[in-house]
């Protein structure tokens, strides 16, 4: 797999995309996780969240544990050989294809996300093992035509065979006018039978009335990259409509197969998102 070739539209180069006043979701995790590809716009924007949500970096910690967890769930009990990660983020340790290709070299992940700065980052998340192999696409999930007709993503993932869609922090950042549950449906739907969505939400349910009714509506206010969208509990049930979800269910991302993880664990409240892995009939 070569990412020589440039994108048909948009700037020669991501990084003439990069605008480092802005805050951008991606840089912000990094931060949050103890990264250094970030801004001063990001680590303020971090911060600012963190002072209404003090625990946002253990919950930032506990979703990145939970994508780990998931997909060894799906390599090794589901057998799932084939993943569409959308809302990559920059690259940190045991990504998605290290964990799957740990389990089965065979593996096949293509990455798909919008931030200029994890496109620079393309070559270290593209180097996958021998047997397997990687690939990048630069686009927005709110483009579920361009990342399904993508040439990459059709070099690299065979769509008659079952694929797991994640969805790790990603669909908070979709505003209900974005209808993110006709996105979503949209891509399971490209999917055949036997395929899985495996997805993660921080929502408003744990934290006091006052600081979700001000997240609420900082997230009506918009934005350039959308504040976070937090859904309740039946929120974030509806994108698994017509899916058969696994056991333990829909639950905290700190509960989530947890069994083995680092102790002390969080509270729910602390973490404040929900996952969940299901399938499609």
């Amino acid at each position: 797999m070569t990412t020589d070739a440039p994108e048909t539209t948009g700037p020669a180069h991501p990084s003439d995309r990069i605008d480092t006043s802005v805050a951008h979701p991606a840089r912000r995790y990094n931060y949050w996780l103890g990264g250094k590809d970030n801004f001063q716009a990001d680590r303020e924007s971090g911060d600012a969240m963190a002072a209404a949500f003090p625990t946002i970096r253990t919950s930032a910690l506990e979703n990145r544990r939970f994508l780990q967890r998931a997909v060894g769930y799906l390599a090794r009990e589901a057998g799932i050989r084939q993943f569409l990660d959308i809302g990559t983020g920059i690259p940190t340790a045991d990504n998605t294809h290290e964990v799957a290709q740990s389990i089965a070299p065979e593996s096949r992940v293509v990455y798909v996300d919008n931030d200029p700065i994890v496109l620079a980052h393309a070559r270290a998340l593209l180097t996958s093992s021998a047997e397997g192999a990687t690939s990048y696409i630069d686009a927005d999930l709110r483009e579920p035509e361009k990342i399904l007709g993508h040439p990459d993503l059709l070099r690299t993932i065979d769509p008659s065979q079952p694929v797991a869609l994640m969805l790790v922090a990603i669909l908070h950042f979709v505003p209900d006018d974005d209808d993110p549950y006709a996105v979503v449906r949209r891509l399971l739907d490209a999917l055949p039978a036997g395929s899985y969505l495996a997805a993660s939400h921080a929502t408003h349910d744990y934290l006091p009335p006052e600081v979700a009714a001000q997240a609420k509506a900082a997230a009506r206010g918009g934005g350039p990259h959308g504040l976070i969208n937090l859904r309740s509990l039946a929120e974030f049930t509806r994108f698994f409509d017509g899916l058969d979800v696994v056991e333990p269910g829909i639950t905290s991302v700190a509960e989530w197969r947890a069994e083995g993880a680092p102790e002390p664990r969080p509270s729910v409240a602390e973490v404040s998102m929900y996952g969940a892995v299901a399938r499609k009939g």
